[in-house]
């Protein structure tokens, strides 16, 4: 009984963050007493589940005190061992992102968004949602997709006043970001995990997604180009910018500030690489060299106008609710592989879709309405990595997924992250996305699929 529950509680939970705009309550909520909730029926029901899953009897294998303690004994360590386990894999992820928030909060409070929007001088608005689009992809690649629209959606409301014109800007940005994200082991969550992981390289990845996410790019960004009335722009007036503590900054030190922020981004994945750094780590490198440069620079002035500028500071400012999203969604996918409900699925997965890439082509499709970060913790926890075949480290199914795990996204507004924070940020209704650009990313969704396995397959 708890065992058919449990996947049910799951897509209920995911359904109404779906929701979460018509019921009122926060996603991060809903997540996290999602994750207790399956933990704790586990945890209840354990002795029933895992007398039917040879994960207990695996576990049993690599430890031999194990038979000297009785089957309660086993299973009470067992659990332990898992969600500590759990935590641990989850706790990777989630330092890479606090610590990428906070270098953004560094770069935003020291008024660096400001001065790249006095950089941009075009004055056509169909030049500038070309320029932001292609920024917005390479931006993804190197700092994030979820880094990257919080970052150009900022800067854009600094240049363009009229709402309608900053809709399809934004719109247009989650698509970019998702797209630019795809090709790039630190471009989304969920191809962060497969990095991590050990199912997907950096080159494999880079080498064979960007044609496919470059179609996703180009082809809503053709559509939305003419769904843009074209004209001059309204800039922002300079006054109007509300962060007033970046007036007290030299340009020198924000692009100081800037080009340390990207280098740190940016030697995430060679230090991974080259000596196995953990990605958090690598992030935490230049967080560190922020953290001692601001220090220096603003330890012995008094002023609270100064001391907001520095790291401790920044920390307070950091979107905990989004890092407590991700917990509650990898904790909640965690139980139910350990419960073994992945294997089951995937299981039936091979059954209803024989070829690997059409599992990965669902998936992707599903992650437009199901949360891809859980979709695809879900398939790392179904498939584990093979010897050979299209399930090995660097196989096609692994390739083929991070495309569609973060594309697929893009398909409705509340299928990534960085449709979640752009909603949020511009006030999106979902209508509106589903109107204008659902139908366009749909077809540039399967397009790049179908370049990608006519080149790979």
């Amino acid at each position: 009984m708890v065992f058919t529950l449990m996947p049910i509680i799951f897509l209920i939970g995911i359904i109404l963050v779906a929701l979460e705009d018509v019921i009122k309550i926060n996603k991060t909520a809903i997540v996290l007493a999602m994750s207790i909730i399956l933990w704790g029926l586990f945890l209840l029901d354990a002795d029933a589940i895992l007398a039917h899953n040879t994960a207990l009897s695996l576990f049993s294998e690599e430890l031999p005190h194990f038979s000297n303690l009785t089957l309660h004994e086993r299973i009470t360590e067992f659990m332990e061992t898992s969600l500590i386990h759990a935590l641990g894999d989850v706790s990777s992820t989630l330092f890479f992102i606090m610590g990428s928030m906070a270098l953004i909060e560094m770069i935003d409070v020291h008024g660096a968004f400001s001065m790249i929007s006095h950089w941009i001088r075009i004055e056509n608005k169909r030049l500038l949602l070309w320029l932001i689009s292609g920024l917005t992809f390479l931006f993804s690649a190197i700092i994030g997709n979820l880094a990257t629209v919080i970052v150009m959606i900022t800067v854009v409301s600094k240049i363009l006043k009229k709402r309608p014109d900053r809709l399809l800007f934004a719109c247009m940005i989650i698509v970019a970001s998702n797209a630019g994200g795809s090709w790039s082991p630190i471009g989304d969550v969920t191809t962060l995990m497969l990095w991590t992981g050990g199912n997907l390289s950096m080159s494999q990845q880079a080498s064979h997604v960007i044609i496919p996410a470059l179609c996703m790019l180009i082809i809503p960004l053709i559509a939305t180009t003419f769904m843009l009335e074209n004209g001059p722009i309204r800039n922002a007036d300079p006054e109007e910018d509300t962060n007033r503590l970046g007036e007290h900054i030299s340009n020198r030190f924000k692009t100081t500030l800037l080009v340390i922020t990207l280098l740190s981004f940016i030697s995430v994945p060679i230090l991974q690489t080259w000596i196995d750094l953990p990605p958090f780590m690598g992030i935490f490198l230049g967080l560190v060299a922020i953290w001692i440069i601001t220090d220096r620079r603003y330890g012995a002035k008094k002023s609270d106008l100064f001391q907001r500028l520095r790291m401790g500071h920044a920390f307070t400012r950091i979107d905990i609710s989004t890092v407590l999203y991700f917990l509650g969604v990898l904790l909640s996918v965690d139980a139910l592989k350990t419960a073994g409900q992945l294997d089951l699925l995937a299981h039936t997965f091979e059954k209803l879709f024989p070829a690997p890439e059409s599992i990965a082509l669902m998936l992707g499709v599903c992650s437009s309405f199901l949360d891809n970060v859980a979709l695809v913790a879900a398939a790392i926890g179904m498939y584990p990595i093979q010897v050979a075949g299209p399930f090995m480290a660097d196989g096609i199914f692994w390739t083929f997924l991070a495309y569609c795990g973060v594309t697929g996204g893009s398909l409705l507004i509340i299928g990534s992250a960085s449709g979640i924070t752009a909603m949020g940020l511009e006030k999106i209704p979902f209508s509106y996305y589903l109107k204008k650009f659902t139908p366009w990313v749909t077809i540039a969704y399967f397009v790049g699929a179908g370049v990608f396995l006519l080149l790979y397959a």
